[in-house]
């Protein structure tokens, strides 16, 4: 097979491309070479996508079996859609797309979709232009493509997650001593591991695999998750469950960001976020390691790269967070 993945330097695009090589395709990956290089065995092509240029020659000059795109401007999506539109285009969204945020155990047939943004605004601004951005992406690819697939992970975690939301956890359990939960212990999550969303990415490339997907793992509540955090990193933490209302009030931010709790959200406004139907992408091949096994690999790859970016709170503010607690009343 002959694969374009545009990216190929950082995170998924780069594991789609390690996958794919292994395999023994042909793998040419496009990006403007600004944040690493790409995997040994890929071919690298400069397409800076942002500045509205037509693909350079060698790559207009080619045809490609399969394209993964993981953009989330809408009109860099569209242009590649248009120098390729015979390919079969494996294209990355997000689960931010859906509108609903607070019905858990949702999936692609059961959310309704946030209006569509087709203009490249600054997805910073808010979550909802992201996700109205990626619908925008969606879109293009759909409509141009001869076939397609279009996935949307949750959260994706591994070695080389350039957010730090997972990392932070490794980091920290590792540590060892009293480590603030966030939330409650049976709060539901999902994480997927980047090298098995990858891999189920280049399979469904290989197979022209079509529909829309999410792409996310089996769910966990929080109280599994950490534990297996624990015992993939051979670390013996005391967890200390803090509930939300206190993580409120003394202002702890969710999800990533300084001072916050990585991979905590409100409840029950966000309940749509933290867990999905996981059915769908385990029917259509997607297959998922034990956390434990993702966690020993992130740890030993932050160890690696020790200024590799861990989000959340610092270790004085954990303490002076729990301290805070503690005089709240006994701990359950």
């Amino acid at each position: 097979m002959r694969l374009l993945v545009l990216g190929g330097t950082v995170f998924l695009s780069r594991a789609v491309a390690v996958e794919a090589i292994g395999r023994g395709h042909d793998v040419t990956c496009a990006s403007r070479g600004e944040s690493g290089s790409v995997p040994a065995g890929a071919a690298f092509v400069a397409w800076d996508r942002s500045d509205g240029a037509e693909p350079p020659v060698e790559l207009a000059r080619a045809s490609y079996d399969a394209v993964v795109d993981v953009a989330r401007h809408p009109s860099r999506v569209r242009a590649a859609v248009a120098a390729f539109p015979e390919a079969h285009w494996v294209f990355v969204s997000t689960i931010n797309v859906y509108a609903d945020t607070s019905t858990p155990n949702g999936n692609p047939e059961t959310l309704s979709l946030h209006d569509p943004i087709v203009t490249d605004e600054d997805p910073a601004s808010a979550s909802e232009v992201y996700g109205a951005m990626k619908v925008g992406c969606e879109q293009a690819v759909t409509e141009g493509a001869a076939s397609s697939i279009v996935v949307r992970p949750g959260l994706i975690v591994g070695p080389g997650d350039p957010t730090g939301r997972f990392t932070y956890w490794a980091a920290r359990i590792a540590d060892g001593g009293e480590v603030l939960a966030p939330g409650e212990p049976n709060d539901a999550v999902q994480v997927v591991d980047v090298r098995d969303l990858a891999t189920w990415l280049v399979d469904c490339a290989e197979a022209r695999t079509t529909g829309v997907f999410d792409g996310i793992g089996p769910v966990q509540t929080r109280a599994e998750l950490l534990a297996a955090v624990a015992t993939g990193i051979g670390a013996e933490p005391t967890f200390v469950w803090v509930n939300q209302e206190f993580l409120t009030d003394q202002k702890v931010e969710p999800w990533a960001g300084d001072r916050s709790a990585p991979l905590w959200l409100p409840l029950p406004e966000y309940a749509g976020l933290m867990v999905h139907d996981a059915t769908l992408p385990a029917d259509a091949g997607l297959r998922c390691r034990p956390v434990e096994d993702t966690a020993r690999d992130t740890l030993a790859w932050l160890r690696e790269h020790p200024d590799a970016k861990v989000t959340g709170m610092s270790r004085p503010e954990e303490a002076e967070l729990l301290a805070a607690f503690s005089r709240t009343g006994p701990r359950p």
